[in-house]
């Protein structure tokens, strides 16, 4: 019998991304980007008993450019999503695929003890992982 090769979210995930505070205004946020193949921002927690958010650059195109809204005067809080659907480090990258494709999800936090640590989308899972499986 075949043994499929287990390949973890941790395995595939972007572990640079880019975290930015709800009252950031877009402006600020997006000169503030650091990694180029970011498209989307973590936004940290207010507090511990808050949750994560999230704005993807098709969020700020929807909400902010088509609508020729000035970045300066749009707060990330404003157009971000919160709480997010996170997922796990150790998640096996067929579930997470799944929880996507259920959920309609491009990509998602990855938290491991309550943290972000990185962050997967669907081409990650794709191109890393299904590589990954033939190695």
């Amino acid at each position: 019998m075949n043994e499929r090769k287990l390949i973890q979210v941790r395995d595939v995930m972007k572990c640079e991304f880019d975290v930015v505070d709800g009252m950031t205004t877009v402006k600020d946020a997006l000169l503030k980007m650091k990694h180029v193949e970011t498209k989307a921002l973590i936004v940290r927690k207010r507090h511990a008993n808050d949750e994560h958010g999230m704005v993807l650059l098709s969020d700020i195109s929807r909400q902010v450019l088509i609508k020729d809204c000035a970045p300066e005067r749009i707060n990330i809080y404003e157009i971000m999503s919160k709480p997010v659907i996170t997922v796990h480090a150790d998640m096996d990258i067929r579930y997470c695929a799944r929880l996507f494709e259920r959920f309609h999800l491009s990509r998602a936090p990855v938290v491991e003890n309550g943290d972000v640590i990185g962050i997967v989308s669907l081409t990650d899972m794709v191109l890393r992982g299904l590589c990954a499986m033939w190695e």
